[in-house]
């Protein structure tokens, strides 16, 4: 029986093991290679994509968990707060190798969407779990307070 999953706004349909993780459904079947694998544990933050908004590890979440609920992965992130956060990844030159960079975008997005002002703290907390190997740590948090500036400064989106 396939499990259906809406990724980015899109349904599909896969006959996948229902145990399956997200991670693996998302980069081998949707072919959608912007989430990494770090650790297959939950404990790099590289796998991070939103599920009903909330920052989630895909590397440990069974396929069928999501059925019915709406993943967003960094190829489909366009919310304002994550289009912020991208914008300020760019302008403070925060990536290095890169390849943790989704993940981080992901978790950082989804901390403005609920907290479109947080302290350092708050940062540290939501971003606790997601490993730089390259120790980018101070312009990730850099970026995330450039990005909430910028949300609270724009104009409210159009309905």
């Amino acid at each position: 029986m396939p499990i259906r999953l809406t990724v980015n706004n899109q349904l599909h349909e896969l006959v996948v093991d229902p145990d399956m993780p997200l991670l693996w459904a998302i980069r081998d079947h949707l072919q959608l290679t912007g989430t990494k694998f770090g650790c297959g544990m939950a404990l790099c933050g590289a796998c991070t994509v939103h599920i009903d908004g909330q920052a989630t590890r895909s590397c440990v979440t069974p396929v069928s968990a999501v059925e019915g609920k709406s993943v967003t992965t960094i190829e489909g992130l366009s919310t304002s707060a994550g289009k912020a956060v991208q914008d300020a990844w760019v302008n403070l030159d925060v990536p290095q190798c890169g390849y943790c960079q989704s993940g981080q975008i992901m978790s950082a997005s989804a901390l403005l969407a609920s907290n479109p002002k947080p302290t350092d703290s708050d940062i540290d907390a939501a971003m606790t779990g997601n490993i730089c190997r390259c120790a980018t740590y101070v312009r990730i948090r850099s970026a995330i307070h450039k990005a909430a500036e910028s949300l609270a400064t724009s104009p409210p989106a159009k309905s």
